[in-house]
């Protein structure tokens, strides 16, 4: 009997929340950096940040919630590279994200993970 084949989706809820708080960050960043310029409308530099983070975010959301993994047949399994168990040497969580870095070094993003905790789990579970 073959393994069960184990999805990892991305989750839209912890896409918009990874992205609002890049957005929060890159408000105070464009704030602070017309403040160091001595631009005395500092306040411009919110809705910037915010809208340079929310065209990213749109732009970007059909790709990044694409973007399955799967653990199957022996090995991690993503959009364009396969990675063989064995090969695999750790397993972190990232905020949203799993890191998985191969004996080589090679590192790859799972990325936007409603319980980043169980997806690492699920990879450490194959991996014994």
């Amino acid at each position: 009997m073959a393994d069960p084949v184990i999805r990892f989706v991305p989750d839209r809820q912890a896409y918009i929340r990874a992205h609002a708080w890049l957005a929060a960050f890159g408000m105070a960043l464009a704030m602070a950096v017309l403040w160091m310029m001595g631009n005395p409308y500092i306040w411009t530099g919110a809705p910037a940040g915010l809208a340079a983070i929310m065209l990213r975010g749109w732009y970007m959301s059909s790709e990044e919630l694409s973007a399955v993994w799967e653990l199957r047949d022996g090995a991690l399994r993503g959009p364009v590279q396969t990675i063989p168990l064995p090969q695999i040497e750790t397993v972190r969580t990232l905020g949203s994200a799993v890191q998985v870095i191969t004996g080589a070094g090679d590192k790859h993003l799972i990325k936007f993970q409603a319980d980043p905790a169980a997806t690492k789990a699920a990879i450490e579970g194959a991996m014994t």
